[in-house]
């Protein structure tokens, strides 16, 4: 059996300070950057051991609406993060909403600053 069957993501950027912001704000998240081989890269910062990714701005790269869904931890309340989506350029795809009447948890879709589709998870 696999400990952990995720163990990094890449979001696509074009707008890498807006994307920045973007997370920033509803997330609470700070970035470490970096630039590779023409790719410009903001990491998530994490805790050792966790589960983590970035945003990514290159060639190869196209936010997705329609692909593989990355979901972040919302916190205590998907409520607060959710409130700052929209006036972050963001947009509410799907409210909170309960899994199995709120007994395991709650999650939200939204479409992010840069057009990518993404959840939020929390467990209340």
């Amino acid at each position: 059996m696999i400990n952990n069957v995720a163990t990094w993501f890449e979001l696509p950027v074009v707008d890498m300070p807006r994307a920045q912001g973007f997370y920033r704000s509803i997330l609470n998240a700070s970035f470490k950057e970096e630039e590779m081989s023409g790719y410009q890269m903001a990491i998530f910062d994490a805790e050792e051991g966790a589960v983590s990714g970035m945003l990514i701005l290159g060639e190869h790269y196209q936010p997705s609406a329609t692909g593989a869904v990355v979901y972040f931890n919302g916190g205590a309340d998907l409520n607060e993060p959710l409130a700052k989506v929209e006036a972050n350029g963001g947009s509410v795809l799907m409210p909170k909403t309960p899994i199995h009447d709120g007994e395991c948890g709650y999650f939200a879709m939204l479409l992010d600053s840069e057009g990518n589709r993404v959840g939020l998870y929390s467990q209340a």
